[in-house]
């Protein structure tokens, strides 16, 4: 019988003998889950998967979840590896609080998205509301909360019931929000966000247990570092994607920071009703910014720190990058690698440790300035980019390719005549989700139809985008390439 390593954060929910190979490797138990994980369709899965805007709708080679999950990883890889080397008050408290293991958060980071469904976050909403309404169930759906769903019981590697069989470091550095829906306060994600479903919490419990020093509701230091790095991966590679495809007018842009410098004291004045009715007044955005960030996040939120973000994304991005646009060419190409890699470089020399952070910080976490900046970055695409209207209209088209597929599998899994020759692994996931149901000791009545939407939800998040708009057509009988779906259902 294979023995369990000392350490907690090594153990696996099944002990494990490792081979020759695997025991070649330096950090063998992580490395294991690195690879255990990188070898999962689900994350493979990943590369036809949307990040923000997709690449079948964009016409060009933008960022996927799997490319944003390989840079999260490289540079959350960077800062483990640096706090690893220090020794001072910082270096300490990380290691007082259970370490900064390199190999634990690039595992961490490459899993972080598995549980995204087609179409970004447009799926995930979309998903969300269909389980609630459709099939009562309680939890709806959220993308992280999939995550560790897949990794501990959709996804199998050689054995039944235990998932991936991950060591309880991998499987707590992916909690970045460690309560149920709803149980999340004042907290980060607040009730919209959550890592576990209930049927999850007895094993996010027992993988948190080997960091005795983390409060409850609180991320492992190893998770904080993932979160970051997806901060700045995001703020910073999707910027990347529409500055190629030429999405940002410099005009627009100069005038919302222009004009939010120029008018701030008659801004700061203004009535917050009537800035947000008039949002395409120039510097009206930029000053509901600040007062969301004044809002939720009081224990950081800085007006002069605001002021100096503001002005280093107006000077290097919007009058620097932005200012010639992206033509394809070498000279370009540069341009862009030394704006990207200058700006990781300094949030990644930003990096804070603290012993006692606010409830809705981590242990580690971005300066005071840093943090505003990747605040105003991450403010010109969901203002310029995730508002426009020739996207919202794509937008609702996709959540209709859900909505169709989840009343089209209902309607299979209710016809007695042909319910049988349903998608074997769609099958198999109702089945799984019923199993889960019974356990939680759901009340007998409701139990199947429960398991149904929990299967079906399941099934229909694990597809790519193609593959959603694929079935959609299947289902409706608008295609006769009826042998290109294969296997793949």
């Amino acid at each position: 019988m294979p023995q369990q390593p000392d350490d907690p954060r090594q153990m696996r929910r099944l002990p494990e003998a490792l081979d020759e190979f695997q025991q070649a490797e330096g950090h063998p138990q992580f490395r294991v889950d690195v690879e255990r994980i990188r070898f999962s369709p689900y994350y493979s899965r990943l590369s036809a998967v949307t990040q923000v805007i997709s690449q079948a709708g964009a016409g060009l080679a933008v960022h996927n979840r799997l490319t944003h999950s390989i840079k999260v990883a490289a540079v959350a890889r960077a800062i483990a590896t640096h706090l690893q080397t220090r020794d001072d008050d910082a270096g300490r408290v990380a290691v007082e609080l259970g370490g900064a293991h390199p190999v634990v958060v690039q595992a961490a980071a490459a899993a972080h998205d598995l549980g995204h469904p087609p179409f970004g976050h447009l799926g995930e909403q979309t998903l969300d509301r269909l389980a609630r309404t459709r099939f009562g169930l309680a939890e709806g759906f959220e993308g992280n909360a999939q995550t560790y769903r897949i990794l501990t019981r959709l996804d199998e590697h050689d054995r039944p019931g235990v998932g991936l069989n991950l060591t309880a470091a991998v499987r707590a550095a992916v909690l970045k929000y460690p309560w149920r829906r709803g149980e999340g306060g004042p907290r980060r994600g607040g009730a919209s966000k959550f890592s576990f479903y209930a049927i999850d919490e007895p094993d996010t419990r027992s993988a948190l247990s080997a960091y005795p020093r983390i409060a409850d509701g609180q991320q492992t230091v190893e998770c904080s570092i993932m979160d970051i790095s997806d901060d700045i991966a995001y703020s910073l590679h999707d910027l990347d994607d529409f500055y190629r495809a030429g999405l940002l007018n410099p005009a627009t842009l100069s005038a919302e920071f222009r004009s939010w410098r120029r008018d701030l004291a008659q801004l700061r004045a203004a009535d917050a009703v009537a800035l947000a009715a008039d949002t395409r007044t120039p510097g009206h955005s930029l000053e509901l910014l600040w007062r969301r960030m004044q809002s939720k996040d009081s224990w950081i939120a800085d007006p002069d720190a605001f002021s100096e973000a503001v002005a280093k994304v107006s000077s290097e991005v919007i009058d620097g990058l932005v200012a010639e646009p992206f033509d394809g060419s070498l000279a370009s190409e540069r341009g862009l690698a030394r704006f990207t890699t200058a700006w990781i470089a300094r949030l990644q020399s930003s990096i804070e440790v603290h012993r006692h952070p606010d409830i809705r910080a981590g242990h580690v976490s971005l300066n005071r300035q840093a943090w505003h900046e990747v605040a105003v970055l991450k403010f010109l695409h969901e203002r310029f980019i995730l508002e426009r209207p020739d996207l919202a209209v794509y937008q609702r088209g996709q959540a209709s390719v859900l909505e169709r597929l989840v009343d089209g599998f209902t309607a299979w899994l209710d016809d007695p005549r042909d319910a049988r020759r349903a998608p074997r692994r769609l099958i198999d996931l109702v089945e799984l989700a019923t199993d889960d149901h019974r356990r939680l000791s759901t009340p007998a009545a409701v139990v199947d139809t429960l398991g149904r939407g929990r299967g079906i939800i399941d099934y229909v998040a694990s597809l790519t985008d193609a593959q959603a708009i694929s079935l959609d057509a299947l289902l409706a009988g608008r295609t006769e390439r009826l042998w290109d779906a294969g296997q793949g259902l």
